[in-house]
Parts: C-alpha cells; sequence; structure tokens
C-alpha cells in the first residue's frame, strides 16, 4: 500500500513510501530502500523504439533511418504516442524491423540525407 508519493519527479524516476501488509520478506528491515517499477498501463501489439534524444510523447519528429547497409539514412516524419522512460509509441512511420539513429541529430536538421559511418 502507497502511503506517500514524492511530488517530483527525476529522470522518470518517483520516490513512494509504502507499507507491507503480512509477514514481511525475511532480510527486510526499517527504512530499507529497493527499486521497483509501477506498472501504469501495458499496451499491447504497438510498434515501439528506444526514446529518441528530442522525441517528446504525443508528438511528430524527423528521425533518420538507415535505408542500406552502406549507412546511408534518410529522414522520416515519425508519429509519437504514448512513452515510457526508455521507450516510446510508433504511431506511424516506421515499420517493425526499422533502424533510426534516435541520438540527437539536430546539427542535422537541414538536410534529409547523411551517411553514417
Amino acid at each position: 500500500m502507497v502511503s506517500r508519493k514524492d511530488p517530483a519527479a527525476a529522470n522518470g524516476t518517483v520516490t513512494v513510501d509504502v507499507s507491507l501488509t503480512g509477514e514481511l520478506p525475511r532480510g527486510a528491515v526499517p527504512d530499507m530502500s529497493v527499486d521497483g517499477t509501477i506498472q501504469l498501463e501495458r499496451l499491447e501489439n504497438i510498434l515501439y523504439v528506444g526514446r529518441p534524444s528530442l522525441g517528446q510523447e504525443q508528438s511528430t519528429v524527423g528521425l533518420f533511418k538507415i535505408v542500406n547497409a552502406d549507412g546511408n539514412a534518410a529522414r522520416v516524419q515519425v508519429s509519437l504516442g504514448k512513452s515510457s522512460v526508455n521507450a516510446i509509441e510508433v504511431k506511424s512511420g516506421l515499420n517493425a524491423g526499422d533502424q533510426v539513429v534516435l541520438s540527437d541529430m539536430s546539427a542535422y536538421d537541414a538536410f534529409e540525407r547523411v551517411r553514417l559511418r
């Protein structure tokens, strides 16, 4: 049972105080810190990618998609949906198996194609 939630999040992390009911696990001590994941929602059968450096939830971004084995990449418009700390839903613009550059490519905003080495 959650008894208190810190109102501020840092890097996708929120601090909560919890109270455990029933018998405590072996080794549990008062004020013990633990890491855990709280699942708010589970999305089934969606396409997702790692979170791009400049991609925000419910937005459209230009990402460079690798188009051949020589490392050529072309800018594609990708519509993003819901996100987690590490991944973001792709609503349109990519297909399963596509590879994209997730790092900051803003230095290449004027270009529609780049060659990766």
